[in-house]
């Protein structure tokens, strides 16, 4: 018999879809199929599934963690901020359009049955779905057309374990209030508590848990401790390395990098709409690369390489690289010879113009672009979403990835950098991306090519041997993310009480 359990939180950012990642592996661990769910998700960084759909980034990887395929029917509503008050509506995988808040509101009345439907699929495949909250299930005025919190609890009749983070401050108070403000059949689905991101001795913090236990007559299943993201200092206790869900975290952005010998400084560029910034984890994760995250280009700390990631709006974050000075500074980056990399609307924005007619992410018709690739831009009606297999033009080296652009390229006088021979499985022959003819600046549509190691050693090396030194082997064992799960299903394991969990998701 199939089950369901709902992971809500106080607030965004307290570790909801890490814990559901956890959940995945460990039910995995006891030999169950899992699956994760979450009906709405509000994400710039996006991931393409092998039915040719679009969902949120973070059930991707939980999906990776439950060791199953991502599908569209994990996110069935995917939300993609374009404005402040505007965003692209991703339904079961496909682009519905671009909408205010007042009105997708009323367009939810149609969702209901879309979400109900996608979860209902998950349950006929999966012994236990692992559903994951947004924001809180105590946003009052959101509560009344709902369809991601306890609505979906609801129809999923899934008992609620509510998360608080207790590094924010408060986490006693955000409980007991969260609670109090939902009504009571609301509060009867509510089944205990975690707390998460604890730091220090737990046993200072013995008195407030029965105090909340007391207060709620609800247990408190554990307190998980605070980890450090995988690029941390080696002596720090607890060492993760996941895949970020939404937001460049800020002690990445314009950090003083400290380096020790022959290291490679790679600057991407933070961009207000900067999506899929997952492109360049395992970039991170190379002991020979300094890699942050620049909202400005110094003399102080000159970068080796520039990478121009993608973006949801690629024409209103090209005019504020051009309004803040930056592409003056990459226009004199490329006269010394540096290296610029372009990813989707980055690739878009190093060519001659970007035409966006049908005003599918801007209000402007045509902008001329950074003209350092000899290619132009015109955004489609229709939105590309394949995973693909390509291989470099010049080097043979294979890769796969995936597109996500309403862009179409055409070539004016350019070399293709890659050809894709493979999407969704299917053999074909296509042309992608563009390079100048001494390589040191090329872009491309398709996500993940550093994924590759063979590749990124081949990006990295042509660095070092510009500035004199030796290549580096792209032989030896590459990160592995399934260890990286396996690490956090075992802090997850050893900090809660998991007896006590089956107990409340097989309703005893």
């Amino acid at each position: 018999m199939s089950r369901a359990i709902q992971i809500c939180g106080t607030g965004s950012g307290v570790g909801k879809s890490v814990i559901v990642a956890g959940l995945c592996r460990i039910f995995l661990q006891d030999g169950k199929r899992v699956a994760p769910f979450k009906a709405q998700n509000m994400a710039l960084n996006s991931f393409v599934t092998h039915e040719g759909g679009e969902i949120g980034r973070a059930q991707a990887y939980q999906a990776q963690a439950a060791r199953v395929g991502p599908s569209i029917y994990m996110n069935p509503v995917l939300i993609k901020p374009t404005s402040e008050t505007g965003a692209q509506v991703i339904v079961q995988g496909k682009a519905v359009g671009n909408m205010s808040a007042l009105k997708y509101t009323d367009y939810k009345g149609h969702l209901r049955k879309v979400v109900t439907e996608s979860f209902e699929r998950l349950k006929d495949e999966y012994e236990i779905v692992v559903i994951e909250g947004a924001g809180s299930p105590a946003e009052i005025n959101l509560k009344s057309h709902d369809i991601v919190n306890m609505n979906m609890a609801k129809i999923a009749k899934a008992p609620v374990i509510l998360v608080g983070d207790i590094d924010m401050g408060g986490v006693f108070a955000w409980l007991v209030g969260t609670l109090e403000l939902l009504d009571r059949k609301e509060r009867q689905m509510i089944k205990g508590f975690i707390i998460n991101k604890f730091r220090g001795d737990k046993r200072l913090l013995e008195s407030g848990l029965k105090f909340l236990e007391r207060k709620t007559s609800r247990p408190v299943l554990g307190v998980i401790p605070y980890f450090y993201p995988g690029n941390a200092s080696e002596v720090d206790r607890n060492v993760i390395n996941l895949p970020e869900e939404d937001a460049v975290p800020k002690h990445k952005i314009g950090f003083k990098r400290k380096l020790g010998k022959r290291v490679i400084k790679i600057d991407i560029l933070y961009l207000p709409h900067i999506s899929n910034f997952t492109d360049f984890d395992a970039l991170e994760s190379e002991g020979g690369v300094g890699l942050r995250y620049v909202d400005r280009i110094t003399e102080l700390d000159p970068p080796d390489a520039i990478i121009i990631p993608g973006t949801k709006n690629t024409v209103h974050d090209y005019l504020h690289l051009k309004r803040s000075g930056i592409l003056e500074k990459i226009s004199e980056f490329r006269k010394k010879g540096g290296f610029i990399a372009g990813i989707c609307g980055g690739f878009q924005m190093l060519g001659r113009e970007i035409k966006d007619s049908h005003k599918i992410e801007s209000g402007f018709g045509k902008v001329e672009g950074l003209g350092l690739l000899n290619v132009a831009t015109s955004f489609r009606l229709e939105k590309t979403l394949s995973q693909v297999k390509a291989k470099d033009l010049k080097s043979g080296i294979k890769i796969t990835g995936y597109e996500i652009h309403h862009g179409k390229t055409r070539y004016i006088d350019a070399i293709p950098m890659f050809e894709i021979v493979e999407r969704q499985g299917k053999p074909v022959l296509f042309l992608d991306g563009a390079r100048t003819e001494d390589g040191r600046v090329w872009g491309t549509y398709i996500h993940g090519v550093f994924d590759s190691k063979t590749f990124r050693r081949d990006f990295i090396n042509r660095i070092r041997i510009k500035k004199g030194w030796g290549v580096l082997s792209a032989d030896g064992d590459d990160f592995d993310q399934d260890k990286e799960f396996d690490k956090l299903a075992d802090l997850i394991r050893k900090n809660i009480d998991m007896k006590l969990l089956y107990r409340i998701l097989e309703r005893r």
